[in-house]
């Protein structure tokens, strides 16, 4: 049973690549993620606000229309915090390739044209193989439009293309419009892969200090059905490599995704759960799975329920909403 694949160019021995997460910041539990099988490591994000924290447009990017709310700042740590990171971060890159033999793929976390270019080029000279670009901006004003939004996007990943030659994905979160429209302006641009999707850590409110908390929780099974849908409306309108995240938890996940036509699928939660060995764990219950149901490799079902391949492509569109619903008021 071949459980190879092929994302940004490299030839992996399976598609199951741990995300950005702690578990990179540590050259024992990276070694250990590559005995278990990893076939390559995304390493955990280098955040914009690390490197340029008191550069003009960053914090046009952060701040702006924060001096209507004023302790919105704070939030930021001090310049002074976080002056040792981006060195720590490219020593990090030497040190993962001097002891790993698998592909690293950096991670760069930000939302300006300046804090990206030149830290992008010094990551490739630290020696990654490959970058993440994982932009995170949230617009809150109505008076910017989507197009605009959109364009930030495309303006880092062709300014980073334009600097480095190692392969570069782009990592989005799902609350676009006409996705399949930008996710085709993003490979136009230069992007070797598109990463679906950025699972963003949403805010609480505490209700006895009446204050706004962060909050971290980690993900479940259920959360694959977002990636897999559009993955699934996707895969015959790209050429680029599809990465799927957010809620890769058991062979059953990366099987539905491959089928969808993912080519790898990217997981956190369940490694930081229980560990590097749950790699070795699945990669045992997809052989078993196909040898069960008779595949010989997993490029053999690559694809086969995307949506230009699925017998009634409406279940990817409105009429499964539909059918749903009915489903449901019937069974109560």
């Amino acid at each position: 049973m071949s459980l190879k694949t092929k994302y940004l160019g490299f030839d992996l021995e399976n598609p199951l690549v741990p995300s950005a997460s702690p578990l990179s910041r540590d050259i024992d539990s990276a070694k250990q993620l590559e005995d278990a099988g990893a076939p390559a490591l995304v390493m955990y994000s280098l955040f914009e606000e690390e490197i340029y924290h008191e550069d003009a447009e960053l914090d046009h990017y952060l701040s702006h229309g924060s001096e209507s709310f004023s302790e919105s700042l704070s939030y930021f740590p001090d310049h002074h915090e976080l002056i040792s990171g981006p060195d720590e971060y490219l020593e990090q890159i030497r040190r993962l390739k001097e002891n790993l033999d698998i592909p690293i793929i950096a991670s760069l976390n930000g939302v300006s044209l300046g804090g990206w270019t030149e830290k992008a080029k010094l990551i490739e000279k630290a020696g990654a193989d490959a970058l993440e670009l994982n932009v995170y901006y949230l617009p809150t004003e109505a008076k910017q439009s989507g197009t605009e939004v959109k364009n930030i996007y495309i303006d880092i990943l062709k300014t980073v293309k334009e600097n480095i030659s190692i392969p570069v994905a782009m990592k989005i979160g799902y609350a676009f419009s006409a996705l399949p429209s930008f996710s085709q302006r993003i490979e136009e641009a230069g992007a070797n892969a598109l990463v679906l999707f950025n699972r963003f850590y949403q805010p609480d409110i505490n209700l006895e200090k009446l204050e706004v908390e962060p909050s971290l929780s980690l993900s479940d099974s259920d959360e694959i059905r977002l990636p897999l849908r559009w993955i699934a409306v996707l895969r015959k309108q790209l050429q680029l490599s599809l990465g799927a995240t957010s809620g890769v938890h058991t062979a059953q996940d990366v099987l539905k995704l491959t089928m969808a036509g993912a080519d790898v699928t990217f997981m956190t939660s369940v490694l930081l759960k229980h560990g590097p060995k749950h790699i070795t764990k699945l990669k045992q219950e997809l052989h078993q799975w196909m040898e069960e149901h008779e595949y010989e490799s997993l490029d053999q079902m690559r694809g086969c329920m995307s949506m230009e391949n699925v017998n009634d492509p409406g279940a990817f569109m409105r009429a499964n909403y539909i059918k749903t619903l009915k489903e449901y008021q019937h069974n109560i």
